[in-house]
């Protein structure tokens, strides 16, 4: 199959997929009466968050498994998996606009994540990251059909992982601050307001090494 009807079906994989996980979103709302993500969160149920959590697992390894089948090498798994990953995040809440009108706008707060802590931010901060793994993940796939082979410095890849972890940091920065504290406690978190200070310059710091990365390659 051509490169371009692999690209072309790995996102035609990860919007159905996105449909499949705001429709799961939608039907969760509905039962449990939640309106406002904030103001309005069910009680604790250890059966749930056990299953919600394999869910979230279950979803990284759908992705990890079309890239590692689209892919012909490591890099090039990697860049499917990455672009699925974006198009897929970007596409959820799209499809949640479509079903629910949800998120009236891009800075409205969302529950991102659980793995390893709940993950807090506004609704545009997960699309900035997924354009990224678009755009890195896209230039891996065609650099490896170009015969190039993207390696990191030592300097980059410490660079990169501290823009991650920085990111990272600003979406659980509310549940770190409980810790330690039971999941029935972190089920009932209540996020501050979003610390820009130090999500951005994390983005930046990964934006630039990757666009520096593949620049050079």
């Amino acid at each position: 199959m051509k490169l371009t009807k692999k690209i072309v079906w790995a996102v035609i994989f990860a919007i159905a997929m996105a449909f499949l996980e705001a429709a799961v979103v939608v039907y969760l709302r509905r039962l449990y009466g939640i309106s406002d993500l904030i103001l309005t969160v069910p009680p604790f149920d250890p059966q749930i968050a056990r299953i919600e959590l394999g869910r979230e697992l279950a979803t990284l390894l759908m992705l990890l498994s079309l890239g590692w089948i689209a892919g012909q090498k490591l890099q090039s798994r990697l860049g499917f998996t990455l672009v699925a990953f974006g198009v897929w995040d970007i596409f959820y809440y799209l499809w949640l606009k479509v079903f629910i009108a949800w998120p009236t706008t891009l800075l409205d707060p969302d529950l991102l994540f659980l793995i390893p802590l709940p993950w807090w931010g506004p609704v545009i901060a997960p699309i900035l990251i997924s354009l990224l793994m678009i755009m890195g993940g896209t230039m891996a796939i065609l650099r490896e059909e170009q015969g190039h082979v993207i390696r990191f410095m030592i300097t980059e890849a410490i660079v990169l992982l501290a823009g991650i972890l920085v990111m990272l940091y600003a979406f659980m920065q509310d549940a770190i601050s409980t810790l330690p504290a039971s999941a029935s406690l972190l089920s009932q978190l209540k996020p501050s307001p979003f610390n820009w200070a130090v999500f951005l310059p994390g983005l930046f710091l990964s934006g630039f090494t990757v666009w520096r990365v593949t620049k050079r390659t």
